[in-house]
């Protein structure tokens, strides 16, 4: 057992607390047990501090109160002697009330007077419960210091802003006023700080089970620990809705076996026997129906694409899918070698028109487009040909063209029982060709591409860089082979 940890609080250590205090405990006595790595989160973090630093700009001229280089003291000392000499714009300011340290994102003195506003900076698009909790912590610490909190805001992002040009911050941003919200929660937090001090001092981890909070508001950082006496084959790997998957695992209903199967619906009943019995399925008839659907040429379409809070090109806003990426493979006939085309943007550069001209270049008018999961590719080509009047034409007849490999598997036309219920690219495939797989590449999936993207515009070296894109070609290569392949195994099917 790891030893009792100190009794300090943080704003982050109480909201993990209000989550769930077996998350607070392990948080201060760390488990032997070895959590994976959190590629997502890290990037999430790195946003949000731009974020948090471009929102500056709505009140420039503050001083920042730095958390790299500084000690914990040398924080308070700095922030206090701000506040004494007048400041009227204090950027993460940092407090400590009973032994709870808090940073504010941005503090504003009112004019003329000793009170302050707090801004509370987070790249939502709106105002979440969580935030309340966040912004009632710091006001809770910061009254204790004594200082005055005439109002608190929330700042976040307004997803309407269009870019043109540089950032304007002042419509990037929307502040909302949350300070009669952040009141209520006030009152309780005292005893909320007593009751979390106390679990933190215990000896033994709190006998919490696993349940909903786990992933509310926030996936905890401990699930792979907490969740780990869960088998492999449980109710919470049945896919779709419908079915309260915590009651039956209080229950004591967890593996497929012990599931009533009479509670499932079609697709769930079907996963289940299929994964017990080890069976595939398979409707010939609707699988030839839809082969006989397709056309040659025959290109198969992937995109790959980025989303930030901070518009990156004119013309684009907060969160807008913006295509980077595409690879395409084009078969001539029937079991054809294919021919591979693709794209990939060079850093920083708006890469629509390009990325555009160049696959209507090489995409027949023709031809039979195929994608996984069409409401993706249409989407990016509809909004390509509404930013591109001049080529509307042109691409609206390839999304015409627009077919979809996912429909029969999405159907269960054709269902194997490794595919775990999913009609996920990422199951069919080795499902139906094992041989071929995504395990080993740098890059696996599609976020861990957009992150790349944005890892890409930040590397100065060419030689890290030319690695970074050579393993961004594999992965999105990977993804249109992987559907020439899979329509080889539904032709041979029939």
């Amino acid at each position: 057992m790891a030893r009792s940890g100190s009794s300090g609080l943080s704003k982050s250590l109480i909201l993990k607390g209000l989550q769930c205090q077996k998350a607070l405990w392990l948080a201060k006595h760390p488990p032997a047990f070895d959590l994976p790595p959190q590629p997502d989160l890290q990037a999430k973090f790195q946003l949000g501090t731009e974020v948090g630093v471009l929102a500056q700009q709505l009140f420039p001229g503050g001083i920042e109160v730095p958390y790299e280089g500084l000690s914990f003291p040398a924080q308070l000392a700095r922030t206090k002697e701000l506040i004494d000499s007048g400041t009227q714009v204090i950027y993460e300011a940092s407090f400590s009330f009973s032994a709870i340290f808090v940073k504010a994102d941005i503090l504003v003195r009112d004019d003329n007077s000793d009170s302050w506003r707090i801004y509370e900076v987070k790249m939502g698009t709106g105002v979440k419960p969580v935030n309340l909790d966040d912004v009632a912590v710091q006001q809770y610490v910061l009254n204790g210091c004594g200082l005055s909190v005439s109002k608190s805001f929330l700042v976040h992002i307004d997803n309407r802003y269009e870019r043109q040009g540089d950032i304007d911050v002042s419509k990037l941003f929307h502040a909302e006023d949350i300070s009669a919200k952040v009141a209520a929660r006030q009152q309780s937090l005292p005893e909320i700080v007593r009751e979390f001090r106390q679990t933190m001092g215990e000896h033994r981890e709190p006998n919490i089970d696993i349940g909903p909070h786990c992933s509310d508001p926030y996936a905890c950082d401990y699930i792979p620990y907490c969740w780990q006496h869960i088998p492999k084959d449980s109710v919470f790997d049945l896919r779709g809705k419908g079915l309260n998957k915590f009651d039956y695992y209080q229950r004591g209903l967890i593996k497929f076996a012990d599931l009533p199967l009479d509670d499932l619906n079609k697709a769930q009943r079907q996963q289940v026997e299929a994964t017990l019995n080890q069976q595939d399925v398979i409707d010939t008839n609707q699988v030839k129906e839809f082969v006989d659907s397709l056309w040659y040429p025959l290109c198969h379409l992937d995109f790959e694409s980025f989303n930030s809070p901070i518009p990156k090109f004119d013309g684009t806003r907060p969160y807008q899918q913006v295509p980077f990426q595409y690879s395409l493979h084009i078969q001539q006939a029937a079991g054809a070698e294919p021919q591979h085309f693709e794209y990939l943007a060079l850093p920083h550069v708006d890469p629509r028109r390009e990325l555009t001209e160049q696959l209507l270049a090489v995409i027949p008018e023709d031809a039979c487009v195929l994608t996984y999961n069409q409401a993706f590719e249409k989407g990016v080509l509809r909004n390509l040909a509404a930013l591109f009047p001049d080529l509307a034409g042109a691409i609206n007849l390839r999304i015409t063209n627009l077919r979809d490999l996912m429909v029969p598997f999405r159907r269960r036309d054709v269902y194997r029982w490794q595919m775990r219920g999913s009609y996920s690219i990422k199951e069919v495939l080795p499902a139906l060709v094992p041989e071929l797989s995504y395990a080993g590449l740098k890059i696996a999936d599609g976020m861990a591409a957009s992150r790349a993207y944005h890892e890409m515009c930040g590397l100065d070296d060419p030689l890290p860089l030319a690695e970074l894109r050579k393993a961004m070609l594999s992965y999105c290569a990977l993804d249109t082979l992987a559907m020439v392949r899979i329509l080889g195994e539904l032709e041979k099917s029939i």
